[in-house]
């Protein structure tokens, strides 16, 4: 457990839904402080017309230097999204389709043979790309989405130069027995990426890790939601994740660190935190090693 990838995705996912825009200084500032914090990857944003919080990613891109990049990945829906990510310095690209016609449609706005189309396209830029496969669990349209339609998409010879497959519960309705089997059905190098929507986030994690999987997604506060997907909300909380995994790079002050970034971040927003982990940091008393203003 100490030793599983925890990515977050505060800038992408996390800010895709809110209401508020949050400035471009502010999300370098937030970048640099959460790769600063220990994490080992971060999720900076995505190359997409229809979401105005994501317009300036490539300004982002821009701010960062050559080591930070490394660390970064960003969100495209096609192959014209790709080359302008590639293009722009981007060193990692996250590669999304869905799994169900309908919200491959709704999401990107073609079907999922064109998305595989272009995915093929991708994997010959010459960076790392990774497979986001949305509802790879359910759908607001479709409902469940069957296990089969994930593998099908997953053996496709289109699919054959991805590095990794990220497992979205898109709408958090899955559970866990669900996240076991087809996280272990794919294989290789699986990521999860876990909404919390009925409470699960945590408890799908887990699976997914159990499961086989080498790394999960997570935003502050449990920032998030598809904008595309009626009934989708926050993404698992980073705070729940790492105070259940502890990390070998993190200490009880670095959480602490990332709980207050998390507070401020959903309060400049106007949005509520949906942190577990960090409400208990907050009430807990001192005498508590993880909890604010700790005097162990």
């Amino acid at each position: 457990m100490n030793d599983v990838v925890v990515r977050d995705v505060t800038l992408r996912d996390g800010l895709q839904l809110v209401s508020a825009v949050l400035p471009t200084a502010e999300k370098i500032s937030l970048a640099r402080f959460l790769l600063s914090c220990g994490l080992p990857t971060l999720e900076i944003g995505a190359v997409v017309r229809r979401v105005p919080a994501m317009a300036d990613t490539l300004d982002v891109v821009a701010a960062l230097d050559a080591s930070e990049l490394d660390r970064c990945w960003v969100l495209v829906p096609n192959a014209k999204g790709a080359r302008l990510a590639v293009e722009a310095g981007v060193r990692q690209i996250q590669y999304v389709l869905s799994v169900s016609p309908s919200h491959n449609k709704a999401n990107v706005g073609c079907d999922v043979e064109q998305s595989l189309d272009g995915l093929a396209e991708a994997v010959t830029l010459g960076v790392p790309v990774q497979l986001a496969l949305a509802t790879a669990f359910t759908c607001p349209f479709e409902g469940q989405t069957p296990e089969d339609a994930v593998l099908a998409v997953v053996a496709d010879a289109r699919a054959a130069g991805v590095d990794s497959v990220v497992l979205c519960d898109t709408i958090g309705q899955a559970v866990p027995a669900q996240v076991s089997s087809l996280t272990a059905a794919v294989g290789g190098e699986v990521w999860f990426h876990g909404h919390d929507t009925w409470g699960l986030g945590v408890a799908n994690t887990f699976a997914a890790i159990n499961a086989g999987a080498v790394a999960v997604d997570a935003s502050l506060g449990g920032l998030g939601g598809c904008p595309f997907a009626p009934g989708a909300s926050g993404n698992t909380a980073m705070e729940d994740i790492l105070y259940a995994l502890r990390p070998r790079w993190l200490a009880p002050s670095t959480f602490q660190r990332l709980v207050a970034r998390g507070s401020a971040l959903v309060s400049a927003l106007g949005e509520p935190s949906r942190s577990r982990a960090a409400e208990g940091a907050t009430r807990s008393p001192g005498s508590h090693p993880w909890a604010l203003g700790s005097t162990r």
